[in-house]
């Protein structure tokens, strides 16, 4: 006897790894990373949640996934704004990144930890790489800035999303903070509230990667050199 549930022969398959993961950003965005599932999203395919791992064996491959996903076209478009000096190229790949994950909810919480191996992730990084040598860094301070102005990059999306998700649903961090100087015990903090208190996000991203900038062009040109 077969049950309702018993796939038929000539029956098309209703998942493949590209719906797979176009459903899965679907649910994160709709409802954050901490609800997205295994089990949701096989309920999301109208599949077996069993089926899920002919793809990914566990969440963390999936994420993996979903974080190459992510990543698709932005080398692209950086590579297309055209011709500048390295270290205005070395941010427009930093600006990118940053887009890539604020384009999804928790995006930077999804990308946080994993380490992709598909074309979109190396390409990125294999061009961000290239600018730097071409510029005249050495292949091992490329490959440590890098890690430095992704690591930077990602930190600082973490922290961005945080706070908006929190002042979505109550006073958030920058409330607290403000009351918790108020009293003038840390008088420091107070004088400096209305940077480290403000949500222009924007900002702080530009302010910390042009530290990042200077740094590098002061450690590869000689004083007085661009």
């Amino acid at each position: 006897m077969s049950s309702s549930s018993t796939r038929s022969p000539g029956r098309p398959s209703r998942i493949d790894g590209p719906r797979t993961l176009r459903t899965a950003l679907k649910l994160l965005d709709e409802s954050g990373l901490d609800a997205l599932t295994m089990r949701r999203l096989a309920e999301a395919m109208d599949v077996r949640a069993g089926a899920l791992y002919r793809y990914y064996a566990t969440k963390q491959e999936l994420l993996t996934a979903m974080s190459e996903q992510m990543m698709e076209g932005v080398t692209e478009k950086v590579l297309a704004s055209g011709d500048a000096a390295w270290h205005e190229r070395l941010a427009d790949f930093a600006r990118a990144l940053r887009a890539a994950l604020l384009d999804h909810r928790d995006g930077a919480r999804v990308f946080a930890g994993t380490h992709p191996t598909g074309g979109n992730v190396l390409g990125f990084s294999d061009a961000l790489v290239g600018v730097l040598l071409d510029a005249g860094f050495s292949a091992d301070d490329a490959a440590r800035t890098l890690y430095a102005v992704s690591n930077f990059t990602v930190g600082h999306t973490l922290e961005e999303q945080a706070a908006d998700s929190e002042e979505n649903g109550g006073p958030g961090a920058a409330g607290r903070l403000r009351a918790a100087v108020a009293d003038g015990s840390y008088p420091h903090l107070r004088a400096a509230l209305s940077a480290l208190a403000g949500t222009d996000f924007d900002r702080h991203f530009e302010y910390g990667l042009g530290l990042l900038i200077d740094g590098l062009r002061a450690r590869r040109c000689p004083v007085g050199e661009a």
